[in-house]
């Protein structure tokens, strides 16, 4: 999941929860709410140490003559 759907979750789940009130039976859309909201964070977290993870040093470049070339 990318980061940009975590925060979509997040969204979604504090919608639910805070600006909503609507009733449907048997579903309770502030719990259902919180969950997207949790899941969301979990899933930012997870993005962010596997993005730290990647994170790839590279050496500084060095130049290689090569003098063995022939001339011809």
């Amino acid at each position: 999941m990318s980061l940009g759907g975590c925060i979509i979750l997040i969204a979604v789940g504090a919608i639910l929860t805070f600006a909503t009130d609507w009733q449907m039976k048997g579903v309770n859309l502030d719990l259902v709410g919180v969950i997207l909201m949790i899941v969301g964070l979990i899933g930012a977290l997870a993005f962010r140490s596997v993005a730290r993870r990647r994170q790839v040093l590279i050496p500084p470049s060095t130049t290689v003559i090569d003098e063995d070339r022939h001339h011809g």
